[in-house]
């Protein structure tokens, strides 16, 4: 199965591991989009729970038009992904590839969904009727540690639709968003827009984010990792805040 270490596919590969046992792989794909935190957190759980662990190269920026961003920009990353899970689903005599998107993934545009219908790929937490909620109170009973995790989508999903994505500014979305982690920020979003950052904290962190030295330190920052001009998001922190101009 797709195995991102974050909070649903954690907690259908804890499940799945436990009805399953060794019938289940973890498959996590390596990218300079993926930050390497991630990666770090999905191995050491796959370690400490006994799970097969397998790491795929699938850099997204060598598809051909991913990094023009276009509007299905996740419909092209999906569908190379799920072609190398499958294929290594079949090396292991596997008859299935599931991933985690959950219920609350339905009302929101999301183009990897299609790819996901197209490829025959199972997703048992929206077969279930699972939203993100029930899957965080469900992942505290078992006692995953991630169930507080916030929540986290690919870097490119930061950049504004048809906007190119590079190595360079993938790279100063990941550190930005690292350094409000670091100072406490429980669910962040550094969008990028040009040169300009637009942060996206929890409407009751604003105060903190407003504390002269927290506000500063960010600022220059941020300076430092390439942005022109720091922002913050007078909405907050909300998912797919750049389909906010798709019609």
């Amino acid at each position: 199965m797709a195995f991102s270490g974050g909070v649903d596919s954690t907690f259908l590969l804890r499940v799945a591991h436990d009805v399953l046992g060794d019938r289940v792989i973890a498959v996590t794909a390596e990218s300079c989009s993926f930050p390497k935190r991630e990666l770090r957190e999905a191995e050491e759980f796959c370690r400490q729970n006994g799970i097969c662990h397998i790491v795929c190269q699938s850099e997204e920026l060598d598809i051909e038009g991913f990094r023009q961003n276009p509007k299905n920009r996740c419909y092209l990353c999906k569908h190379e992904l799920f072609e190398k899970i499958w294929a290594i689903a079949k090396e292991h005599d596997l008859d299935n590839v599931a991933e985690g998107s959950n219920m609350d993934d339905n009302g929101d545009y999301r183009p990897g969904l299609v790819a996901v219908r197209e490829l025959g790929v199972k997703s048992p937490l929206r077969e279930a009727d699972l939203n993100k909620a029930e899957i965080r109170e469900l992942s505290q009973k078992l006692g995953l540690p991630t169930w507080n995790k916030q929540s986290f989508a690919c870097l490119s999903s930061r950049f504004v639709y048809g906007e190119t994505i590079s190595e360079e500014k993938l790279a100063m979305v990941d550190r930005a968003e690292q350094l409000l982690l670091d100072l406490g920020f429980h669910q962040v979003r550094v969008r990028i827009h040009g040169t300009i950052a637009r942060i996206e904290i929890l409407p009751e962190e604003f105060e903190k984010i407003m504390a002269d030295d927290v506000r500063k330190n960010i600022y220059m920052q941020l300076k430092s990792f390439g942005f022109s001009y720091v922002t913050l998001d007078l909405l907050g922190y909300r998912t797919g805040s750049m389909n906010e101009t798709l019609e």
